[in-house]
């Protein structure tokens, strides 16, 4: 499929009908982009490029859409591994405005945000020193891509606190019997039946699918039956690099979970079962429903899924089947038919 304009890593990405709109990131751990970039699934282009707010975040972002204003949370501002930034935005994506919201409390990394009851709610996230979890929960009324409140509200704090965690709305509209809001540490598990199908944290990375899954990017195809990719993805851990054994000594303080947790109508968190195995940096990369592998491991990827088809771009490969460690920072794009 067409590569998108540049490549990124811990950039964000919504998707609002047959767009999607990729935000930011690191070009290189020197650069950050400053810019959306837009891909529409029909027609296989990327265009409509403009600028994000000068003083919007630039990585490790927040992000949730009511299906016309995209609401942008916190963030880290700039290069390298700069502080977090409270600010936060809306975009109007009919006419490509920016718009601010009422500060968050404190500045956070990548914390879980999404929209309930007509709420934007965020929760965790990495504090300040980039290594402390935040626990904290605020929410704030939106409507039509305003405020209606001048200050965020306080809410329960999560169980576990942490940065790059997936967050889900159930409602009643997917045949539930009461509105839930999922918080996922981590995916590499099997499917969640909660009776929606972009839900499940599947990682298509490490699992053999039970049908035939194709890959397409340009002249290249991987069948994940066939056997170059069962060697290009053998070692395989989930939807993102997981620390092991290996690698413990280097990160220390990077803890890996596998914790699932429903927050129900009375405000009660509850746990659900554990996933099988831990994960992280899956925000942007959560519609999974049909467990398979991809053509390469590839971190913090940005997902999509149009017309009976699923797709991924951007992220960090590794250094190749036998070795985890990250390298090239891509900006490719890949589809394989998924019908849901």
């Amino acid at each position: 499929m067409a590569e998108a304009p540049v490549p990124r890593l811990d950039g964000a990405a919504i998707q609002i009908k047959n767009l999607l709109y990729v935000f930011a990131g690191y070009g290189t751990i020197d650069y950050v982009h400053s810019h959306v970039d837009i891909y529409n699934f029909t027609d296989n282009t990327w265009g409509g490029r403009f600028d994000i707010s000068k003083e919007m975040a630039h990585s490790h972002l927040g992000m949730a859409t009511d299906g016309r204003y995209i609401y942008v949370v916190t963030g880290q501002y700039g290069p390298q591994c700069r502080g977090p930034t409270a600010r936060n935005f809306v975009l109007d994506t009919e006419k490509k405005e920016w718009h601010d919201l009422p500060h968050l409390p404190v500045p956070r990394y990548a914390p879980a945000t999404q929209l309930w009851r007509c709420r934007l709610h965020v929760m965790g996230g990495s504090k300040e020193d980039h290594h402390e979890p935040g626990l904290e929960h605020w929410s704030l009324a939106v409507k039509d891509g305003r405020a209606l409140e001048k200050e965020w509200r306080g809410e329960i704090p999560i169980p576990r606190g942490g940065p790059h965690r997936f967050v889900g709305h159930l409602s009643k509209k997917f045949h539930l019997t009461f509105n839930v809001v999922i918080t996922i540490l981590l995916s590499n598990y099997q499917v969640i039946e909660y009776g929606l199908v972009l839900f499940p944290m599947i990682s298509l990375l490490s699992l053999v699918v039970k049908r035939v899954i194709l890959w397409s990017n340009l002249d290249h195809q991987f069948s994940s039956v066939s056997e170059e990719m069962r060697v290009a993805a053998a070692p395989l851990k989930g939807a993102s690099i997981s620390i092991d054994q290996s690698s413990q000594s280097e990160l220390q303080e990077h803890v890996v979970c596998s914790d699932v947790y429903t927050l129900d109508n009375v405000m009660k968190w509850k746990e659900l079962l554990t996933m099988l195995k831990p994960d992280s940096h899956i925000e942007f990369a959560w519609e999974w429903s049909v467990l398979g592998r991809m053509p390469f491991r590839i971190k913090t990827t940005l997902v999509g899924y149009w017309n009976g088809w699923f797709y991924f771009t951007s992220g960090q490969r590794d250094k190749g089947p036998n070795d985890p460690a990250p390298k090239k920072v891509v900006g490719c794009m890949w589809r394989t038919e998924l019908h849901l």
